[in-house]
């Protein structure tokens, strides 16, 4: 046969309509017994192979065989490339008798059209019982699932028809020999241009030699043998006795002991599976057998599966524990890996099965099971199982009991949410328990014990925590508040709250600040807290919204009677949240609910009530939008169903501030777009047909910000060295400050300057304003004294200043004093707070802290020897301008800082040093000159001292009294300081500092003042009063001596505390009056010279109880005033006596003379004497002329303390 000359030709006759072809060119020689097949999976005109059937003709196909052991040309052509367009099949067969098999080797045609991927294949033929044998030539075969890396790849397959059983091979293993079945076909893939061995296989046949074994089954198990696969041939037979079985499909075996069974195939385990069943009975109390047990090699070598059937009576708890490593959970689609599967299902009563699955090496070693329950175990091939699978125990269902105590006006129900027929609750205890399947209500607030049946109730029940709210007056009853409940924890938890209102009136819930969120109803919560508002309409319930927490509805006013609930799953712990509840006004509305849109761009969706389901008939919903200033919204309407009207017509309305102005629109115009300020959109709907769908509406608000920015001009040429700093301290990002059109985030406009400043959406709080001053002083002499007062900002602004800085420069030499406008500063310190509306922070140019003041306290003067910023931070600056400080320039002083402190006895003062609780600057020297007021002492008290460890020097803490050159205290860093220490007088308190290595140096001093003690007075007092005791004994000696004698002659006397003993009589008495203190006496016993007055009145009783009994006849001498008051005397008036009147003339009426009777006055003083009776030689009333007064003695002439009015 001829074949034409070139390619291109045969292209020009067969290939015309092609634009771009290959093709290929070979001459094939089938080998004896070989099927070979060329073929192409692309259509007939892109691929093709073709053949010449004579010189004129050819025959051109996708697929073409190949006649054995003749020579044929044949010309490949594709639009693609040939190599990968083309496969090549060589198919043989071996046919084998019951001994022998033809040929004996498994050859290939390594030369045969080796640029295409070939497929060797092998079809066994062979009768039935007897096995072909393949073994293996060279390298030995593993299995595998992957393509083979050299380019060859065998498979086996034990029927060519089965679509299973296919098993892949690659070179580099253990398998050298395959044992086959009739039918059975072997197959080597080879790649283009790969080599391939001619001789693979050298083929065998010999009978078929089965498998015997041995078993014993008891009476317990069910052994059964299924057989998995079609392929190969296999039969299992049994002999009992002398009868025989045999079955191809499955085999049953059961108490049985020594069985013979006899596999007809030598891989019973590549054909057969083995399930074994067993049963385990028992009772409320036992199991029987009390353990799962095997026999491990008990079909060892097969996959198995090991079933127990446990039956248990109602109401027993089945527990299995697994002695061997634990179980995990898998899912349906999960396989375990190392092929070991646990599966346990559980029967309930009413029919329905639970079936739960696990893999081995997990944390669950015993479950917990009711009613009947099998268990599963699947081994794999080879797989090593324990004697020992599960131990089981039966016990009687104890069920859960647990304590409740409902909380006053609550009610708790229980109601079942399973299926699940064996638990109930049950409420008290036998004989008086009552138990329900269904559902229980606990109304009561006491203590209630309450049991379930089973031992996990929360998996077949959920709990209702219900309260009533009465709203019916103009304020509801209670919160609604979510205390952490301890009632049923691990149960699925919903919290209610009735809501009851007067029947034309509404009921508001306002949200805490966080606001809620709405979602679709029956949609949960991200923290699994789902809120919900519902309303009872007289047409039924209607959902107002289904709520999250945190989002922009913060107020819901729903009309009528209404419901508010809070869902939370078991185990998780209730947050506490807070609603507030109030008796809303009346509406004609089914709900009002208010949202506050949010700054920025934001997109927030809004649904109907009852959403998806139908809006109620015949009412209006109302949303009320605050909308921030400086925004837009925009309303677009997503998604609504229209209902077909039967009166009436759906629409919605628009109401912005104006009451009376109401936009009207339908659900089909376009909606308000682009507009700004609060409003109000209403929904109403109509009286629907409700035989078809009824209204639904979501819709969604858009805002964005208007952008319009307020401007400012400030102009600092009119205030010398003022200067502004603006800054953003906020996290709004949609705040802006610009100046001179450049965005910043911070704008310093200098001092002499003007700068026009652009604010857009910015709030106060986002912004702060802070304004600052330079004083400069070159010479010290020229400098004045300068009052620190805020200047007036421009009002444009459109935030409040937060604080004012005066920089003050002075020279090296010279010190800045500081001095209140009010008189006196009082230094802030921790625990020491001021409350002045304005604080002054006072620090050194490298911002060390010198203190924060404010006025009204100890401090007269704060000196300090640097440079000085004073920052002053005021509530409100526009009601406070100042002046805050006076300011001047002296003399260098030897510290770094004074202060000038003058304390008061009211309270006490506290002195804490610079930059306090941080320490001072290494080497600094600051003091505090402290002024005491007279008459007092001052108390120190070092409350708290921080030292260092120093490097250079020492700390060092002076007191020392002003004009004193003596220390009353000096103390270092390695010497402790005196708890207290006493100051009699103004003094000098000094603190330096040195070089610290570690820690710091700093400290507060309180002082406490307190009035100085005489102690010189107290002693000299003493004294005196000693000396007085003796002088009074000497007297009384004298006295008494003198009474004696007085007998005799009749003569009286009158002791004088400070003048003489004398007598009338007395002739040693030499001096007149005139040069001798006769006449001036220290006090005078009236008793003794008026007592003989007093006997028939009851002023005399009144003296002999105020002298406690003296008697007029014995001398006592005076020892000052009485410790309480003078007596009061109340006399009548007294009534002229002209025929009763006597003078006292005659001594020997008695000793002592009458008392006149006078007024009590200022005369009742010690210190007083009437003139009349000194004049008097007798001491009668001689003269009517006016009373004096004369000084009896120089003792009154010296300063007394103030006698108090009590003591009047």
């Amino acid at each position: 046969m001829r074949l034409h000359a070139s390619c291109a030709l045969m292209g020009l006759l067969f290939w015309a309509a092609m634009d771009s072809t290959e093709c290929l060119r070979t001459m094939v020689r089938p080998d004896k017994g070989s099927s070979v097949t060329v073929s192409t999976e692309l259509p007939e005109d892109q691929c093709t192979v073709c053949i010449s059937l004579n010189d004129t003709q050819t025959s051109c196909h996708t697929s073409l065989s190949l006649v054995p052991e003749e020579n044929v040309s044949l010309l490949f052509r594709c639009s693609k490339p040939v190599e990968s367009a083309f496969t090549v099949t060589v198919t043989r067969s071996i046919e084998c008798t019951k001994d022998a098999c033809s040929p004996t080797t498994v050859e290939t045609q390594p030369d045969i059209l080796t640029e295409f991927a070939r497929t060797f294949t092998w079809e066994l033929v062979a009768p039935e019982k007897t096995v072909v044998t393949l073994n293996i030539l060279g390298e030995g075969l593993k299995e595998t699932s992957q393509s083979c890396p050299n380019g060859l790849q065998y498979s086996v397959a034990t029927s060519k028809t089965s679509s299973g059983g296919r098993t892949q091979y690659c070179r580099g293993g253990s398998v050298t020999r395959f044992e086959l079945f009739n039918q059975a076909v072997v197959s080597l893939l080879v790649q283009p241009k790969t080599r391939v061995e001619s001789v693979l296989f050298q083929a065998s046949a010999g009978p078929l030699k089965g498998r015997t074994m041995d078993i014993t089954v008891d009476s317990s198990t069910t052994v059964v043998l299924s057989r998995e696969v079609e392929e190969p041939e296999c039969e299992v037979c049994t002999t009992e006795g002398s009868t025989r079985a045999c079955s191809t499909k499955e085999k049953t075996l059961t108490n049985s002991e020594n069985l013979s069974v006899e596999f007809s195939c030598p891989k019973p385990q590549d054909v057969f599976s083995v399930k074994m069943k067993k049963r385990i009975e028992c009772t409320e109390t036992s199991c029987t057998p009390a353990a799962a047990e095997v026999n491990p090699n008990l079909f060892k070598d097969f996959k198995r599966s090991i079933t127990w059937d446990i039956s248990v009576p109602e109401r027993t708890v089945l527990t299995l524990d697994f002695p061997s490593d634990g179980l995990k959970d898998k899912s349906a689609s999960e396989n375990c890996q190392d092929g070991f599967q646990y599966s346990v299902s559980s029967t309930k009563s009413s029919g329905e099965v639970k079936t739960t699955s696990y893999c081995k090496g997990g944390t669950v070693s015993h479950l917990d099971l009711l009613g009947v329950t099998t268990m599963t175990v699947d081994v794999p091939k080879e797989g090593e199982l324990e004697k020992t699978v599960f131990n089981v125990k039966a016990a009687p269902r104890a069920g859960r009991i647990m304590s409740v105590t409902p909380d006053p006006n609550t009610i708790l129900i229980i109601s079942r949410v399973s299926k699940e027929p064996d638990c109930s609750v049950c409420v008290d205890q036998a004989p008086k328990q009552k138990c329900n399947p269904q559902t229980l209500k606990l109304t009561v607030p006491q203590n209630t014990s309450v049991e379930f049946t089973c031992p996990r109730p929360q998996d077949v029940f959920t709990v209702e925590i219900n309260r009533k709210i009465d709203c019916s007056e103009i304020s509801c009853s209670g919160n609604i508040v979510q205390a952490e409940s301890s009632l049923f924890p691990d149960f699925n938890r919903t919290f209610t709250w009735d809501l009851k209102v007067l029947s034309d009136h509404a009921f508001q819930v306002d949200f805490p600040e966080m606001g809620m969120r709405q979602i679709a109803n029956g949609e949960t919560c991200l923290d699994e807290h789902t809120y919900s508002l519902v309303t009872y309409l007289r047409s039924g319930p209607a959902t107002i919204g289904t709520f999250c927490k945190g989002g922009l509805v913060t107020t819901v006013l729903a009309r009528y009677k209404g419901r508010v609930s809070l869902q939370v799953p078991w185990n998780t712990k209730l947050n506490p949240f807070d609603f507030k509840l109030n008796s809303g006004p009346k509406t004609d509305m089914i709900a009002i609910v208010t949202v506050s849109l949010p700054r920025g761009v934001s997109d927030t969706d809004f649904i109907t009530a009852n959403y998806p389901k139908d809006f109620p008939d015949m009412q209006r919903m109302q949303w009320s939008f605050i909308v921030p200033g400086m925004h837009n919204y925009t309303v677009h309407i997503r998604d609504y169903t229209a209902p077909e009207c039967l009166s009436d017509e759906v629409g919605v309305e628009y109401q912005k501030e104006d009451p009376n102005k109401v936009t009207k629109l339908t659900l089909t115009d376009p909606q308000p777009q682009h507009q700004q300020g609060n409003f109000n959109m209403v929904l109403k709907n109509c009286e629907t047909n409700r035989t078809l769908e009824g209204l639904t509406l979501n819709y969604r608000v858009s805002v964005v910000r208007s952008g319009h920015p307020v401007l400012c001009t400030v102009d600092l040429t009119k205030h010398q060295g003022v200067s502004l700093q603006i800054e953003k301290v906020g996290s709004d990002p949609y705040c802006e400050i610009s100046m001179k059109s450049v965005v910043k985030e911070k704008i310093n406009v200098a001092a002499g300057t003007t700068a026009k400043l652009s604010f857009l959406d910015c709030p106060i709080e986002e912004v702060r304003l802070t304004a600052s001053q330079d004083i400069d002083c070159q010479n010290t002499a020229s400098c004045s004294s300068t009052v620190l007062t805020v200047p007036t900002l421009d009002s444009c602004l459109p935030i409040p200043l937060y604080s004012f800085t005066w920089h003050v420069n002075i020279p090296q030499s010279s010190t800045v004093d500081l001095v209140s406008h009010t008189g006196s500063l009082q230094q802030a310190l921790p625990g020491q707070e001021c409350t002045q509306p304005v604080l002054l922070d006072v620090a050194e140019a490298d911002g060390f802290s010198v203190g924060n003041f404010c006025s009204n306290g100890m401090i007269q003067k704060v000196q300090v020897h640097a440079n000085v910023s004073i920052t002053a931070k005021a509530q409100d600056f526009t009601k406070t301008l100042g002046p805050f400080l006076n300011i001047s320039v002296s003399q260098k002083i030897p510290e770094n800082i004074i202060y000038r402190v003058s304390p008061q006895p009211t309270s006490p003062t506290f002195l804490a040093t610079p930059n306090w609780p941080q320490g001072m600057k290494p080497f600094s020297t600051v003091s505090w000159i402290v002024t005491l007021p007279s008459q007092y002492e001052a108390h120190l008290q070092f409350v708290n001292i921080s030292q260092p460890k120093c490097d250079d020097r020492h700390t060092s803490i002076m007191v020392m009294m002003l004009g004193y050159e003596e220390e009353l205290m000096s103390r270092r860093e390695d010497e402790a300081a005196e708890t207290t220490l006493v100051v009699p007088n103004s003094f000098y308190l000094n603190m330096s500092n040195c070089l610290p290595e570690e820690r710091h140096f700093g400290a507060v001093t309180k002082i406490i003042l307190q009035q100085k003690t005489n102690v010189l007075a107290i002693v000299l007092g003493i004294v005196g009063a000693l000396l007085l005791l003796l002088i009074v004994l000497a007297v009384v000696c004298v006295v008494i001596k003198k009474k004696k004698k007085g007998r005799t002659n009749k003569e009286s006397s009158i002791y004088i505390g400070k003048g003489n003993i004398f007598r009338p009589s007395d002739g040693h008495f030499t001096k007149t009056r005139s040069d001798n203190e006769s006449h001036v006496y220290d006090s005078i016993d009236e008793a003794m010279v008026y007592g003989h007055l007093l006997s028939n009145s009851g002023y005399a009783d009144r003296i002999q109880d105020t002298y406690k009994g003296i008697q007029v006849d014995s001398y006592q001498t005076f020892t000052g005033p009485t410790d309480g008051g003078l007596p009061v005397i109340k006399e009548p008036d007294p009534e002229p006596e002209v025929d009763q009147f006597k003078t006292f003339l005659n001594p020997s009426e008695s000793f002592i003379p009458s008392r006149p009777r006078t007024p009590i006055d200022r005369q009742d003083s010690l210190g007083f004497q009437d003139r009349r009776m000194v004049d008097n030689e007798l001491y009668t009333f001689k003269s009517t002329g006016e009373i004096n007064t004369i000084r009896l003695s120089g003792y009154d002439m010296e300063p007394q303390p103030p006698i108090p009015e009590e003591s009047l």
